[in-house]
Protein backbone atom coordinates (compact mmCIF):
# COMPACT_ATOMS: atom_id res chain seq x y z
CA UNK A 1 0.00 0.00 0.00
CA UNK A 2 1.13 3.28 -0.98
CA UNK A 3 0.73 6.61 0.96
CA UNK A 4 0.86 9.86 -1.63
CA UNK A 5 1.37 13.78 -0.19
CA UNK A 6 0.46 16.54 -2.62
CA UNK A 7 1.85 19.88 -2.56
CA UNK A 8 1.31 23.01 -4.14
CA UNK A 9 3.99 24.94 -6.92
CA UNK A 10 3.91 28.07 -9.19
CA UNK A 11 5.91 27.78 -12.24
CA UNK A 12 5.74 30.50 -14.64
CA UNK A 13 7.65 30.90 -18.10
CA UNK A 14 7.81 33.52 -20.60
CA UNK A 15 6.74 31.18 -23.84
CA UNK A 16 3.51 29.68 -22.88
CA UNK A 17 1.21 27.47 -20.38
CA UNK A 18 2.53 24.70 -21.42
CA UNK A 19 6.33 25.94 -21.07
CA UNK A 20 5.34 26.46 -17.61
CA UNK A 21 3.58 23.58 -16.74
CA UNK A 22 7.11 21.51 -18.04
CA UNK A 23 9.53 24.16 -15.81
CA UNK A 24 7.29 23.36 -12.74
CA UNK A 25 7.37 19.85 -13.19
CA UNK A 26 11.12 19.41 -14.33
CA UNK A 27 11.89 21.53 -11.16
CA UNK A 28 9.92 19.34 -8.55
CA UNK A 29 11.48 16.26 -9.69
CA UNK A 30 14.93 17.84 -9.07
CA UNK A 31 13.08 18.05 -5.21
CA UNK A 32 11.01 15.76 -5.06
CA UNK A 33 10.96 12.05 -5.33
CA UNK A 34 8.51 9.77 -6.93
CA UNK A 35 6.24 12.33 -8.74
CA UNK A 36 3.34 10.65 -10.10
CA UNK A 37 1.37 13.19 -11.71
CA UNK A 38 0.35 17.11 -11.02
CA UNK A 39 -3.26 19.19 -11.34
CA UNK A 40 -2.94 22.20 -13.27
CA UNK A 41 -5.56 23.99 -10.68
CA UNK A 42 -5.13 28.04 -12.06
CA UNK A 43 -3.37 29.68 -15.47
CA UNK A 44 -2.75 33.39 -15.35
CA UNK A 45 -0.61 35.89 -16.89
CA UNK A 46 1.63 39.05 -16.73
CA UNK A 47 0.06 41.71 -18.33
CA UNK A 48 3.07 44.99 -19.04
CA UNK A 49 1.97 47.66 -21.46
CA UNK A 50 -0.90 45.94 -23.06
CA UNK A 51 0.87 42.32 -23.84
CA UNK A 52 1.15 39.54 -21.98
CA UNK A 53 4.86 38.72 -20.79
CA UNK A 54 4.47 35.70 -18.47
CA UNK A 55 2.45 32.63 -18.11
CA UNK A 56 2.06 31.41 -14.67
CA UNK A 57 0.50 28.13 -13.76
CA UNK A 58 -0.52 26.68 -9.84
CA UNK A 59 -0.39 23.18 -9.86
CA UNK A 60 -0.51 20.29 -7.02
CA UNK A 61 2.07 17.41 -7.58
CA UNK A 62 1.24 14.62 -6.48
CA UNK A 63 4.18 12.19 -4.99
CA UNK A 64 4.57 9.03 -3.07
CA UNK A 65 5.87 8.58 0.24
CA UNK A 66 9.07 6.56 0.78
CA UNK A 67 8.41 3.40 3.31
Amino acid sequence: MSVARVTEITASSPTSFDDAVKVGVERATQTLKNVEGAWIQDQTVVVKDGKVTEYRVNMKVTFILAD
